[in-house]
């Protein structure tokens, strides 16, 4: 079957041939629906190396692919409920299955991930960048009748904004209260949705691409351009008293201190973008009792949560298909800004 290889460090991705996988006991083999390409697999095969904190749990080479959808092909052995046809999403983290962390579905804080091969799919185990993928049968989140193909990107970038925002909903009950977006790319775009779904907050957008801003209003957001003035503007939104929530889907220096700087007297802060900015704190710096957190990923208890707003229509992502020939295109698209919402490959389409 055709998949897309991570081959080795500071190298760009190859497509190849390799064996179909055959699934294990208490594994389930998917013909792949779709699966989303991240920006995260592009610091996997651009920026990392071997030196990488958990380099060691993505050695190559491995099939990328890490928020993936598919049909029931195939079960292994003791794996019993599931139908050949079914759509489902693929929850990625895998952690040690028996820990405190991944007995509550929080697999991405598993106790014991220094003693794990792998992260997750994609990220160390084979993912879903290929025709027929296999991931244990308790990380799969049924889809019914909605489409598979366009929620796979879900299984991130639905996912990780959801347990930011889930997160932070104490400071949003009540009225009158105000979140705030920092960067409106895939995952940014999906928690202008989740918080119009979830929560009675007016919503306001910020980032530099005006087309972005333009899809931010049509969820429902009031925009603001980030450069001169994006500060004032963004408190004056909310009278003068700053944002309740901020959730930061960039997270360089400079929108973790525009955040720092409209976020209101016992607010919260999120961090979810991993682009690494650091920004000084002191007693002084933020609002008294205001929060300044980081989240990664989220559970699979919130995954079906989120299947369950995709299919009721109330979250749906942008998505741009490619043919799973034109796999390494959509790498290069998204490595290049050329894409605002999500690249999906679809393995099976012609």
């Amino acid at each position: 079957m055709k998949a897309v290889r991570f081959t080795n460090w500071k190298t760009f991705p190859e497509l190849k041939d390799i064996e179909k996988p055959t699934p294990g006991p208490g594994e389930v083999l998917l013909k792949v629906a779709g699966a989303g390409a991240c920006h995260s697999d592009v610091a996997v095969f651009s920026d990392y190396d071997a030196d990488f904190p958990v380099a060691r749990m993505m050695q190559p080479e491995f099939t990328l692919g890490h928020e993936n959808s598919g049909w029931v092909e195939e079960v292994g052995e003791g794996v019993t409920g599931f139908t050949k046809g079914d759509a489902y999403l693929v929850y990625g983290p895998i952690g040690c299955g028996h820990c405190a962390a991944c007995s509550r579905g929080q697999d991405t804080y598993c106790d014991n991930v220094a003693t794990m091969p792998y992260l997750a799919s994609g990220l160390g185990r084979d993912g879903g960048m290929a025709e027929y993928l296999v991931v244990p049968a308790r990380n799969l989140v049924p889809l019914g009748d909605a489409d598979p193909i366009d929620a796979a990107p879900l299984s991130d970038a639905g996912l990780t904004p959801y347990h930011a925002i889930k997160l932070a909903l104490p400071k949003l009950a009540g009225g009158g209260k105000t979140a705030l977006v920092i960067g409106l790319g895939g995952l940014g775009q999906v928690a202008v949705q989740i918080l119009r779904a979830i929560t009675g907050a007016t919503v306001i957008a910020t980032d530099m691409k005006p087309e972005a801003m333009a899809e931010a209003e049509h969820n429902g957001a009031v925009t603001v351009p980030g450069g001169e003035g994006q500060v004032e503007r963004i408190r004056d939104l909310t009278g003068g008293k700053g944002v309740d929530a901020v959730f930061d889907f960039v997270g360089v220096k400079p929108t973790i201190e525009t955040a720092q700087q409209v976020v209101a007297r016992r607010g919260r802060i999120t961090i979810v973008g991993i682009a690494g900015g650091e920004v000084s704190w002191s007693f002084y710096s933020n609002p008294y009792e205001a929060e300044l957190t980081n989240t990664y990923w989220g559970t699979i208890e919130e995954l079906y949560e989120v299947a369950e707003l995709y299919r009721n229509g109330q979250i749906k992502p942008e998505v741009t298909r490619y043919a799973m020939a034109d796999a390494l295109q959509a790498y290069h698209d998204l490595h290049d800004g050329k894409l605002s919402g999500r690249a999906v490959v679809v393995p099976h389409q012609a």
